[in-house]
C-alpha cells in the first residue's frame, strides 16, 4: 500500500468530518459467518457440478474456512447444514475448528431434501411427517448446545403448487406448533432466525413468503425469534434496505443470508450485481447503530452477517474470499458516510443534497483504507493475490473428485 494514498484518503476524509480512526475500528469488529455448504460441491436445479479438491467431510469444509479467515481475519465461524454436516462426535469436530483458529457458528436443519417432504415438512398434512421435521429441528437444537452454537437459522421449502392443493391456514397454524416446541427447547443465550422466500421450489404459495410473515411468527413465539433477510429471496425491485430498516426499528433484524441476484435466488458472489443495494443495506445499519434509542442501537449491533452463494462455475476459496472481500468494501464506503450532513439535508428536505451525501460515499476508491486495515490487522492487504499465491488451492487437488455435495 503506498502511504502517500492512505495520506490524501486521510486527508479528504478529515475534511469531510469523518474519523477515520473510529471507521477502521469498526471494520476490524466487522465478522462474516462463510457457509460449510459454500466449500462444496453444488449446481443448478439442472446438474451438480464435481470440482477438484473440494471437501470430502466437515472436517475439510473447515480447513478451508480457516484459509478464509486466515487471510481475511474476519471470518471466524462457521455455518453448518444438517445433515450435510452430519458427524457422528459434533465435539471432535468442535476442537478440529478450534484447532484451525474458527468456531461453529450458525445449525441450520435440512427439512426439503427428503421424499417424505415433498408435501411439506412442519406444515405437512401428514401427522408423522410433522413430528418427524419437528425433531430434526429439536435435534439441531440438542447440536447447537453441543457445539456452542447460539444461533439457529431456518428456512423452510414448504408450499404448494396450485390452488386447493393445501389448507394455507392450517398449515400456518402447524408451523407455529413446531417452531413453538423448537423455541422452548432453546437455551436463554440462543437465537431462531427465520428465513423467508416468496417462491421456489413451491410456486402457488410458499408457508414463510415473506418478511412480515417471518415477522409475525418471530413476534408469536417471543424475543429469542427474529427475522433473516437472504438478499436473493424478495422479487424483482423490493426495496430490501426499507425492510432491514423496519426491522431493525422493531428490534427483530436477526440476520442476513448476503449473495447476489439478477433474476431469480441466484445466490451469486456477494456484490456482484447490484453492490449499491449492498451499500445501501449497510448505510441504514449504521444509520440506525448511532440512533439515539438505546434498543436500535442494540439491534444494530446484534446482526449476524452470514454468506449464502452457491458456487457453480468458480473455484470455492477464491470465490467465497471475492464475496467477503465485497463485504468490507461496501462496508466500509456506507461508514464514510457522514450522517449529520445527511440529516441536516433531510430537515432542510433537500433531496438532491441527501442524496449526494449518500451517493457521495459510495463513489469512493477504499482501497488506501483497506490496506491500511488490514496491514494493523495482520493479514495481506490483498487476500485474493495472497491465496492464489500460498498454493494451498492446488495443494487440495489431492481430495480428487466428487468430494461432499448437497
Amino acid at each position: 500500500m503506498s502511504d502517500r494514498a492512505y495520506t490524501l484518503f486521510e486527508e479528504q476524509q478529515k475534511h469531510r468530518g469523518i474519523d477515520l480512526d473510529a471507521v477502521k475500528s469498526k471494520l476490524k469488529a466487522l465478522k462474516v459467518e462463510t457457509p460449510s455448504w459454500g466449500y462444496g460441491d453444488s449446481g443448478t436445479r439442472f446438474k451438480v457440478f464435481k470440482q477438484t479438491g473440494v471437501p470430502r467431510n466437515p472436517f475439510e469444509k473447515f480447513e478451508d474456512a480457516a484459509q478464509v479467515h486466515k487471510l481475511t481475519g474476519v471470518c471466524p465461524s462457521v455455518a453448518i447444514h444438517i445433515p450435510w454436516d452430519k458427524v457422528d462426535d459434533y465435539a471432535k469436530l468442535k476442537q478440529h475448528a478450534a484447532e484451525l483458529g474458527v468456531s461453529i457458528g450458525a445449525v441450520n436443519p435440512n427439512l426439503f431434501q427428503e421424499d417424505d417432504y415433498i408435501f411439506g415438512s412442519v406444515t405437512n398434512s401428514n401427522a408423522a411427517i410433522r413430528r418427524k421435521a419437528t425433531d430434526h429441528l429439536l435435534e439441531c437444537v440438542d447440536i447447537a448446545k453441543t457445539v456452542g452454537s447460539d444461533v439457529l437459522s431456518l428456512w423452510f421449502a414448504d408450499g404448494s403448487n396450485y390452488p386447493g392443493q393445501v389448507d394455507i391456514r392450517k398449515r400456518k397454524t402447524w408451523m407455529y406448533e413446531s417452531l413453538k416446541e423448537m423455541y422452548q427447547a432453546m437455551t436463554p443465550s440462543m437465537r431462531m432466525l427465520i428465513e423467508y422466500k416468496f417462491y421456489e421450489p413451491a410456486f402457488y404459495h410458499t408457508d414463510l413468503a415473506d418478511w412480515g410473515m417471518a415477522f409475525n411468527m418471530a413476534n408469536k413465539l417471543g424475543p429469542q425469534a427474529e427475522v433473516l433477510v437472504d438478499t436473493g429471496h424478495h422479487p424483482q425491485g423490493t426495496n430490501i434496505e426499507h425492510i432491514v430498516t423496519y426491522l431493525l426499528d422493531e428490534n427483530k433484524l436477526g440476520g442476513f443470508h448476503f449473495n447476489s441476484r439478477k433474476y431469480g435466488d441466484d445466490d451469486l458472489i456477494v456484490g456482484s450485481v447490484n453492490p449499491y443495494e449492498l451499500f445501501l443495506i449497510f448505510y441504514q445499519i449504521i444509520d440506525a447503530a448511532n440512533d439515539a434509542n438505546p434498543q436500535v442501537r442494540q439491534a444494530a449491533d446484534n446482526i449476524a452477517y452470514m454468506i449464502d452463494q452457491s458456487h457453480n462455475i468458480e473455484r470455492k476459496i477464491p470465490a467465497m474470499l471475492r464475496s467477503v472481500l465485497n463485504v468490507q468494501t461496501q462496508y466500509a464506503k456506507a461508514l464514510l458516510i457522514n450522517l449529520e450532513e445527511v440529516k441536516d439535508a433531510q430537515e432542510r428536505q433537500d433531496v438532491l443534497g441527501a442524496e449526494d451525501a449518500v451517493r457521495g460515499a459510495f463513489e469512493f476508491d477504499v482501497t488506501p483504507l483497506l490496506h491500511a486495515v488490514r496491514e494493523e490487522m495482520g493479514v495481506p492487504v490483498d487476500p485474493m493475490k495472497a491465496y492464489l499465491a500460498s498454493g494451498y488451492d492446488e495443494s487440495i487437488n489431492v481430495r480428487g473428485k466428487g468430494g461432499a455435495s448437497w
